[in-house]
Parts: C-alpha cells; sequence; structure tokens
C-alpha cells in the first residue's frame, strides 16, 4: 500500500507536531509541515502540487476556484474552525475535493478584545517599554468607567463583550444592519444609529462577519465622526474596515489610536505603516491562537484523517 502525502500549511509557530500524536497516521501517509506562508499562486501551486491532502489553519491560504483546478492529486482539505471563507467549497466538489472541518472555541476572540482594549486604554506597552528602559510613569491612563462602549455587531461575540463592559460600569451602545431596540437591549446595550455609534463611542470594537455587504463598512465617512480621543479596536476581520482611510485617520491623528488583530492582508508587509505608527496596538491575528483552541483544531484533523484514510486505501 503507497502512501499519502500530507501537507500542513501555516503553522507559524511550528507547534502543529506538539499538539497531538501524528505518528498514529504514519501507516497511510507521510506528512510535510511548512511553517512560512506563501502569497503568490505559482508558488503556492508548485508547493502543493504533489499533495493529495492538504490541512489548512483557517484563511491564512485561501484555496480559490483557480488555485485548486491547478493541484489534480489534492483529494481532501482539512481546515480548521468550523468554515473557511476561504475556501471556494463550490469549487472543491465540483473538482471532487471533499472538505472537512474541525471545531471551533469561541472564547479566544473575546479575551483578546479586552486584553487590547485594556492596552490601549492604559498605555501598557508603551509604559513597559518605558519602564524597560529605566523609566517612571511616562503617560497618563484613560478611564473606562463610565465611558461609551460602541458595539459594531450585536451577535454572540459582541454580547459578550457587552457583558463585560457591564462590570467596568460603561455605558453601552451597538449599531449593526439588523439590530433592533428591543434585540439591543437583549444583548446588554442601547441601540443606536451608525452615525451616533460612531460620534459617542469613546472605545468602538467591531465584531461583525465578514461578507461582500459588511466589507469596508468602518469607511473614512465613518471614522471622520470619531473623537479625537477615541480609539478603534478590530478583532474580527481586516477587511471590514478601510484600511487606507484607517492609516490617514491615524496618521492626521484624528482618533487616538487603534487596537488590531486583522489586516487586509496578513502576514503583514515588513513595511507596512500599521508596523510602525505610534499610536496603533498591533498583533499578529493571535485572537484564536490559544492552548485550548490549538489542542482541538489539531486533535479533529488527526480525527478527521484517521476517518477518512483508511476508508480511502491506495493500491
Amino acid at each position: 500500500m503507497s502512501k499519502y502525502k500530507i501537507a500542513i500549511l501555516d503553522d507559524y509557530q511550528d507547534v502543529a507536531k506538539s499538539f497531538v500524536d501524528w505518528t498514529v497516521l504514519a501507516e497511510y501517509a507521510d506528512i510535510k509541515v511548512f511553517t512560512d506562508h506563501l502569497h503568490g499562486e505559482d508558488e503556492i501551486v508548485e508547493r502543493l502540487k504533489h499533495f493529495e491532502i492538504i490541512c489548512v489553519m483557517r484563511e491564512r491560504t485561501p484555496l480559490t476556484a483557480a488555485l485548486l483546478m491547478q493541484l489534480p492529486e489534492l483529494k481532501l482539505i482539512v481546515s480548521t474552525g468550523a468554515r473557511n471563507r476561504s475556501i471556494d467549497v463550490a469549487a472543491a466538489e465540483k473538482l471532487q475535493i471533499e472538505v472537512r472541518n474541525t471545531g471551533y472555541l469561541g472564547h479566544g476572540a473575546l479575551e483578546l478584545t479586552w486584553a487590547l482594549l485594556m492596552a490601549i486604554a492604559k498605555h501598557i506597552p508603551q509604559e513597559n517599554a518605558n519602564l524597560r528602559a529605566g523609566g517612571w510613569q511616562h503617560m497618563v491612563g484613560s478611564d473606562l468607567k463610565g465611558k461609551t462602549l460602541g458595539i459594531l455587531g450585536l451577535g454572540n461575540l459582541g454580547a459578550k463583550v457587552a457583558a463585560v463592559a457591564k462590570v467596568f460600569d460603561m455605558d453601552i451602545i451597538a449599531w449593526s444592519e439588523n439590530l433592533t431596540p428591543e434585540k439591543a437591549l437583549a444583548g446588554g446595550a442601547r441601540y443606536v444609529d451608525k452615525k451616533t455609534l460612531f460620534q459617542e463611542s469613546d472605545y468602538l470594537t467591531v465584531h461583525m462577519v465578514l461578507s461582500d455587504r459588511s466589507k469596508g463598512i468602518v469607511g473614512a465617512e465613518d471614522l471622520v465622526l470619531m473623537k479625537p480621543t477615541a480609539y478603534l479596536v478590530n478583532t474580527s476581520r481586516g477587511p471590514l474596515v478601510d484600511e487606507e482611510a484607517l492609516i490617514k485617520s491615524l496618521k492626521e491623528n484624528k482618533i487616538a489610536g487603534a487596537a488590531l488583530d486583522v489586516f487586509d492582508k496578513e502576514p503583514l508587509d515588513e513595511d507596512h505603516p500599521f508596523r510602525k505608527l505610534n499610536n496603533v496596538l498591533a498583533t499578529p491575528h493571535i485572537g484564536f491562537v490559544t492552548q485550548d483552541t490549538y489542542n482541538l483544531f489539531f486533535n479533529d484533523i488527526v480525527k478527521a484523517l484517521m476517518d477518512w484514510l483508511p476508508k480511502h486505501l491506495k493500491n
């Protein structure tokens, strides 16, 4: 019996093999782990053209129809998370490529949202750097109590963000296209229109699913409404915010700053402004990068492979 070739993509931290015992697959497959990320379609095809199974980490490497058509050996894609919008599932189905998904834990984004918000409010990165350099009490932090938290998208995650905000005695307002005053109240917030959301928020956090309709839902016309003392937090998806408009606003100090975990292009280019602007706190899409989530991801990948491989033995 010949073995399948399995590629594990974008294991940035080189930890895939530490979370689960991959040797249980040794009878059926040879596994290659890639810790770097490729952007170009041609180089991705060149890397993957001989693999029959690809394991992908959520939305790190898009598997478009054009790309999949150039991978004739591909039989199975296993993706972490309950859904992966960067996989053209319809194209995969037409090409008879099976797509399977793992389970998901949603608490990481909630926790990181508050970690980032607290860090920008209290100037934690700057004060830590100042202390390490020998200094002491360099800046004056902002308060949360009595301030207005604006939530763009009061779904399951947004409602949990609102619940935490109550602990800090914040005034919580929310808006989305389908939100009603009744739904907002049930989610722990006060309903306002979009203009008011941007005008009144001291901290505005984005919690929406990326779609054709929601792409760019935070535009230049919205950012100009924000207070010069306000902060924008985005742990959802980069393209929800007009990146160029946000960069312009930050460069001109039209808002106090932004805390960002997601970006239009990931990983960020080395010379990207978000790496350099003093009023930006940026993290490399780590909302779901947690011990418990990775443990679930990689164990579910192996389970999916152990279910699929014995049913598709090669001669």
